[in-house]
């Protein structure tokens, strides 16, 4: 039986450090067991999984832990920076049984209705009108001027957002994300951009998501809908727009890529994949809180005590041994997406907005490659997420932007006569 020490002092998962090089955090975590302490934020600690079992086995277990935080939540300061991700509001994330079941439903229910062919199209179209806008120049950033801007338009065209409110919406999820000083304001202006968008569908419903979820039957409140909608925002552009630079990261500076974006013998599929292995773009969350103290893989916990899973360090120490892609490439274990009755509701349109955005690289920018070193990169800080701040690449230039294709959506901006096309 392997005997684990408790390190003196938690490990802090916050800051350039941290955000730098996570996987050697990771390692000196696994050194002290299953289950260790960590530091969120200052003043704010909690205990991470980082085993891949213990995490299944947490991610699984209903009986006992608890998604409520607010027993956890009476003892940390209200003005917390990671209390925009981690306090309390009426969603499927923070719930249990049958009141998680009515959310979820109406959560499950409302993206169904995306049609992926539509969902497809349009994310190329934009993608293609994106590449255009800087093609000619010869030298990009491919977080701030694609990865960040395309799940955006997504959310802006299928939930009806205004455009003046966009950068509202993206400001609000990344500041809130980045766990620091103006967390809770950043969170506060994005409910305040819903809530207005709620408040309108409520008084003349369109062919959107909001209307949708305003009409489900599990009767939201507007209180209700627009905690819903911040949810899968939050939960959706930030790790999409990760999942996106990361994966592209990956592609051009893994030699099995050919050290570019076009030409080598690995797919953007397999990329992908191997990305949600080595680097989820949600690195540490799931949080859960036992029911009653107990003693989890061998470890005591206390009732309310804040458990976070690191998908990122379950995900290293079990991902496939095998050098070659092959074996990575069909493997579908990892726990990126979570598991259990919280896994996330929107794997297969992140899924195919991530695959779409990342194949229009490839086929446009052929000869892309980083304008830095990797050791110059910049990664946000924050506990929770693993995201570029900026992707810079040079390129041969090239002037596409009369060959975008032509609107072939169903779906126009919102405020126009037009409306979005959803399966019913």
């Amino acid at each position: 039986m392997t005997l684990f020490v408790q390190p003196p002092q938690p490990l802090a998962l916050y800051g350039p450090d941290f955000a730098a090089d996570p996987h050697g955090h990771y390692r000196r975590l696994r050194e002290h067991g299953p289950v260790v302490p960590v530091r969120i934020a200052p003043g704010v600690e909690a205990m991470l999984v980082t085993d891949y079992q213990a995490a299944v086995d947490l991610l699984r277990d209903t009986h006992t832990f608890s998604k409520d935080p607010r027993a956890w939540q009476a003892t940390v300061p209200p003005d917390s920076p990671v209390l925009p991700v981690l306090g309390h509001r009426p969603t499927a994330l923070f719930s249990d049984g049958d009141e998680h079941a009515r959310y979820r439903d109406a959560i499950n229910d409302t993206l169904a209705l995306i049609e992926p062919h539509i969902l497809r199209a349009e994310v190329a179209r934009v993608a293609q009108q994106l590449i255009g806008e800087f093609a000619a120049t010869g030298t990009g950033d491919l977080i701030a001027q694609y990865a960040r801007r395309l799940p955006l338009h997504v959310f802006i065209t299928w939930f009806g957002v205004a455009p003046d409110d966009a950068e509202r919406i993206v400001d609000g999820i990344g500041g809130m994300m980045n766990s620091a000083q103006g967390a809770a304001a950043a969170y506060a202006d994005l409910v305040d951009v819903v809530t207005r968008l709620v408040a309108d569908r409520r008084a003349r419903p369109r062919r959107d998501l909001t209307s949708y979820f305003l009409a489900h039957p599990a009767r939201l409140d507007n209180d209700e809908t627009v905690r819903q909608i911040t949810l899968v925002m939050s939960a959706g552009h930030d790790p999409t727009t990760n999942l996106i630079g990361n994966a592209t990261l990956h592609m051009l500076t893994d030699e099995r890529y050919a050290g570019s974006l076009h030409g080598g013998a690995m797919t953007a599929h397999e990329a992908i994949n191997e990305v949600l292995w080595q680097d989820p773009p949600l690195a540490n969350l799931a949080a859960h809180y036992p029911r009653h103290d107990t003693e989890f893989h061998g470890v005591r916990l206390r009732a309310g005590q804040l458990v976070l899973v690191s998908f990122g360090a379950a995900n290293t120490q079990s991902a496939p041994a095998a050098p070659d892609a092959g074996a990575r490439s069909g493997a579908s274990a990892h726990l990126a997406w979570s598991a259990g009755p919280h896994r996330c509701p929107a794997k297969q349109p992140a899924l195919l907005i991530a695959m779409t955005a990342i194949e229009q690289l490839t086929s446009q920018l052929c000869d892309a490659e980083l304008a830095v070193p990797v050791s110059e990169l910049l990664w946000r800080p924050g506990p929770f997420h693993r995201a570029l701040a900026h992707l810079p690449v040079r390129f041969t230039p090239l002037d596409i932007r009369a060959t975008a294709v032509p609107d072939e959506r169903s779906a126009t901006a919102p405020g126009s006569t037009s409306t979005v096309s959803i399966g019913s």
